[in-house]
């Protein structure tokens, strides 16, 4: 025997031995019958009343599902309420016809022992006889079939009724008592583990109890039962005698539908993962056992930190396709560093990424290089030039070079690697660059006038989509926020006003905003939905609805993206121009703030809603403030030196280049008393001459400052002329002149407005 064979029996037997130790005894059972309320293997009654088998298609059991599809797909209730007789095993068997006889019919309607009477007698009409003929046996002293729906009588002093006796017969005589348990069974939900190998068998019930144990999805008693077959028919002694890929083609050939091939299924699921429950029994899991590996299983690194937006599990991380060892083992070095520092997963997702695009150029433009040591600024702009036909565009191209950079930076500084040379660096230059400056994603007020009509938030099908989504656009909320809300997420203050509070999943930490009562009662009617189906509570306002068996794992964002699209397509809403709106929930948040904006609402107080780390990203919603300034500008008095009102037509072909031209002004060269309407590519070279300035503009804020001015030069006037100063007065003569012609005009406006705010 050869040591590679020994190894293996080594192994084997102590998997076994792990085995034995972990499958606890109610699980180690050649028949598994869940209970209908078990959270992971219950199962859901056939809707046909008094039907005790299990729903497998249309909320009708097989049995029943194929007499609705052999009768044409008729209305669903019509055929609950006439289903037809029992189905088969659930029926009673035809008896004899003679009165009071009950032993099973055996041909023309009669037993054995009748039938042998009628022969003798001549065989009459059999129905005729059957009327007027005699009992054969003592109905007092008959015994019924072991079979509990059986009331049929035993013959020949056996267990069962003469039809019954005979399938016993044909299943090889085997055990009464298993007999009867199978038969009345059948057509129900339960697993049947009879016919595997010792080792193969313990795999699969231990691969159902951690399945029970996680309670995170149901595993349908159908779906269990495919994978056992699958191992029966295999003949492997152990489901790790197959490679996952092998067992996952296996469940992809069988898929029934076509076209379906490349989707994964249920039981491609389970038994992948039946595999991958025992592997990691026999080998363990953790950085030890994973380290080694090219390929890296995630779901075996404890402490991994994943994006609570985009929380949809990646399976692994791939070291396989980079080709060169020296650069696989010193990136599998550095990438464990990166995530067991709390960096997100996808971030090292990019990591990995750029260390294999790299490995990519090496060896197809660079197969000279065997070591880190053939690495320097030479070869990096070889490869910057390479990077530039590569997919992807400049934001991959930016991430391959981040990425290797700061590989080479952690070789630098933790010291793993001396002989890479100090010229392989890259220059702030070297990045691609992409256009400066975020733009605003702010849904414009047509599209949410839409979104918004009661008409169309009752479209939802869902109602926790409908109230994520009032959240988002009354609270501001990231969606990766609203769909992890705690159940007890409400918060009042002194004065009875009600809060949300929720989790801020970018910055995590706790926050709260304030929301209106019909916003808080809707989240109320959310708490009550929840504790229906959940009545000793949960900790999430809006449970996963699927593979969810306990209710601990929150909404997915990705589910609430899908829910809104479809949506969407319902409202039909429709863009200005009549095209149909694309949007992202995170721009519900961007409206949120821009509404705000345009309220007048303080910079600091929307930052404390939004829950910003600094003014600096608020500042990116008041961007748009400018149209808000402009409407009001263009609503206000404006008037010159000569009392005429100044108009700007928002709808003139100048309008914008008018606006930009009073918006430099009013930013630069604003004056105590108005604003200075000098196109800006000139400088003014009269100082303080503005109220004899044809380009000056005031308008009613300036209003106390020009009746201030207007005082001052009367006085100015008066000591002028006192003095025998001629040329001073007659200055000052024209500017109080042009100060009455304003402050005329103006005040109309000013005492109109104040009359409408009383």
């Amino acid at each position: 025997m050869t040591s590679a064979s020994i190894a293996t029996k080594a192994t084997a037997s102590g998997l076994l031995e792990k085995l034995m130790g972990a499958v606890r005894p109610e699980f180690r059972v050649d028949v598994l019958t869940p209970d209908q309320d078990d959270p992971v293997l219950g199962w859901v009654a056939c809707h046909v009343a008094g039907c005790d088998r299990p729903c497998a298609e249309y909320a009708l059991c097989r049995g029943h599902g194929q007499r609705w599809r052999r009768r044409g797909y008729p209305d669903k209730e019509d055929f609950i309420a006439d289903p037809g007789p029992p189905l088969r095993g659930r029926s009673r068997l035809t008896s004899c016809t003679v009165t009071d006889c009950h032993y099973g019919a055996s041909g023309q309607g009669l037993c054995a022992k009748h039938r042998d009477r009628w022969q003798r007698a001549g065989r009459p009409d059999p129905v005729v006889w059957a009327a007027t003929a005699a009992a054969v046996a003592d109905p007092a002293n008959q015994v019924e079939c072991r079979l509990s729906f059986c009331d049929l009588w035993t013959e020949g002093g056996h267990e069962f009724c003469k039809a019954h006796h005979t399938r016993w017969r044909q299943d090889g005589f085997g055990e009464i008592a298993e007999f009867v348990t199978d038969c009345e069974r059948f057509g129900k939900a339960f697993i049947d583990f009879r016919g595997l190998g010792p080792q193969v068998k313990l795999e699969l019930q231990y691969a159902v109890q951690c399945r029970c144990d996680a309670k995170e999805s149901s595993l349908p008693w159908g779906v269990a039962n495919w994978a056992i077959r699958r191992a029966r028919e295999s003949g492997v002694t152990s489901l790790l005698d197959r490679e996952a890929e092998e067992w996952r083609q296996m469940a992809r050939a069988r898929q029934r539908r076509p076209g379906w091939e490349n989707f994964r299924s249920r039981n491609e699921t389970f038994i992948v993962l039946a595999r991958d429950v025992v592997e990691t029994l026999r080998d363990g899991s953790g950085w030890e056992t994973e380290f080694p590996r090219d390929v890296w299983r995630l779901s075996k690194l404890p402490g991994l930190k994943r994006s609570s937006s985009r929380p949809r599990m990646r399976s692994s991380l791939r070291f396989d396709r980079i080709a060169q060892p020296w650069l696989k083992e010193l990136g599998k070095r550095w990438v464990r560093l990166r995530l067991t520092s709390g960096l997100y997963v996808a971030t090292v997702v990019g990591d990995v990424h750029a260390l294999t695009k790299f490995s990519e150029f090496l060896a197809a433009a660079a197969t000279d290089v065997d070591a880190l040591a053939g690495i320097d600024r030479s070869l990096l702009e070889r490869y910057l030039a390479w990077l530039t036909d590569q997919p992807g565009g400049v934001s991959a191209n930016e991430g391959r070079v981040g990425g290797l950079h700061l590989f080479f930076q952690a070789i630098r500084q933790h010291g793993w690697d001396d002989t890479l040379p100090t010229t392989a660096v890259f220059f702030t230059g070297d990045f691609p660059r992409r256009r400066s400056g975020a733009t605003t994603r702010y849904l414009a007020e047509h599209v949410m006038a839409q979104i918004e009509t009661s008409t169309n938030l009752d479209r939802w099908h869902y109602p926790e989509g409908r109230l994520i989504t009032m959240i988002l656009i009354r609270g501001g909320l990231r969606v990766s926020s609203a769909a992890s809300l705690a159940f007890d997420c409400l918060l009042h203050d002194g004065q009875g006003a009600p809060y949300l509070r929720y989790y801020n999943t970018k910055m995590e930490r706790d926050a709260a905003v304030p929301i209106d009562e019909e916003l808080e009662a809707e989240i109320r009617a959310q708490q009550r939905r929840v504790l229906d189906r959940w009545p000793e509570g949960n900790p999430n306002l809006f449970p996963r609805a699927r593979m969810n068996a306990d209710g601990r794992r929150p909404l997915s964002p990705d589910t609430y993206r899908q829910w809104m699209h479809r949506w969407l397509a319902t409202c039909e809403v429709r863009d200005e121009h009549g095209r149909p709106v694309h949007l992202t929930p995170h721009q519900w948040r961007h409206t949120f703030a821009t509404r705000l904006i345009n309220r007048d609402v303080p910079q600091e107080v929307i930052r404390v809603l939004l829950d910003h780390e600094s003014t600096q990203m608020t500042a990116h919603y008041a961007k748009i403030t400018d149209k808000t300034v402009r409407r009001r500008w263009e609503a206000a008095t404006k008037v010159n030196i000569k009392g005429e009102r100044v108009a700007l037509d928002p709808d003139g072909p100048l309008a914008q280049a008018q606006w930009a031209k009073t918006r430099y002004g009013m930013a630069t060269q604003t004056l105590p008393n108005g604003y200075c309407g000098l196109p800006v590519q000139k400088s003014c070279p009269h100082a303080n001459a503005c109220l004899t300035c044809p380009v000056f503009i005031t308008g009613p804020e300036f209003l106390p400052e020009l009746r201030e001015q207007r005082h001052r030069t009367l006085t100015l006037i008066e000591v002028s002329a006192g003095k025998g100063q001629t040329r001073v007065a007659e200055m000052n003569q024209q500017v109080l002149t042009n100060l009455d012609r304003m402050i005329g005009e103006i005040e109309p406006d000013e005492q109109g407005e104040d009359a409408d705010a009383g």
